[in-house]
């Protein structure tokens, strides 16, 4: 991006809200709090970051929001509700690409449904093959387990210090599994942490004496308390 030099505006990410409306589905806010309708229906940008079921305070009450933050012609940060459509859209797609397409720019798009709700679909931007993914099952799927699992590789991406890891759409559950221990093995070498340290844990935590034994989702738990460790580490 080129920085322009003199007075302007605030350099700070701006805020993109999905919403079903009859000529557009999402808008910005102005500083007056005032919405601007955007009716472009797509976003283009390398997606950089990505936070599931954050906590955000509104006028009425604290709700659960996922926001996806995107590199364009400057930084954006898409919010959306996440039990809404667009998220759980968002989330299918994210998790069928690997990491050499998170690495490169994507094209985010909105879609209008029925009564308010908006779909979200994404795109190639070279090729303008669309990433398909299945809708069928969506209300029997661990939505909390596939957002973790989404924000693990997003977010490797930008760890310099970690090899990214690539959980593509054909990965199996058994290799996912291998995939997500390498991740633990990588992160108790860092802490120092001995292999009795890490059961003694498991047995506290989970009544279990082995990663084998753990569901991928208290896997993706184990890995993100790790992580939280790590960040205390390196803030000390």
């Amino acid at each position: 991006m080129e920085v322009k030099l003199g007075f302007g505006a605030i350099p700070k990410p701006q805020y993109v809200f999905v919403s079903r409306e009859t000529d557009h589905c999402w808008y910005m806010l102005s500083e007056d709090e005032r919405r601007i309708p955007i009716y472009e229906r797509a976003l283009t940008g390398v997606i950089t970051k990505i936070e599931i079921n954050k906590k955000v305070e509104t006028k009425f009450k604290v709700v659960e929001k996922n926001d996806l933050y995107i590199l364009a012609d400057k930084p954006y940060i898409i919010r959306s509700g996440s039990e809404s459509y667009f998220s759980k859209s968002l989330l299918l797609s994210l998790d069928v690409l690997n990491y050499q397409q998170l690495h490169n720019p994507l094209t985010i798009s909105v879609s209008p449904g029925d009564s308010n709700v908006v779909f979200c679909s994404i795109y190639d931007p070279v090729t303008y093959q669309s990433v398909g993914v299945s809708w069928d099952g969506h209300k029997e799927n661990n939505w909390q387990a596939i957002g973790q699992k989404v924000s693990l590789k997003i977010n490797s991406i930008q760890n310099l210090n970690q090899e990214p890891i690539q959980i593509s759409a054909n990965t199996m559950p058994s290799e996912v599994q291998t995939v997500l221990i390498a991740q633990t093995d990588r992160y108790l070498a860092q802490l120092n942490w001995t292999p009795e340290q890490g059961r003694e844990y498991l047995q506290q935590k989970y009544g279990k004496r082995s990663r084998l034994q753990l569901t991928d989702t208290e896997i993706l738990e184990f890995i993100d308390y790790l992580e939280g460790k790590l960040t205390q580490n390196c803030q000390i």
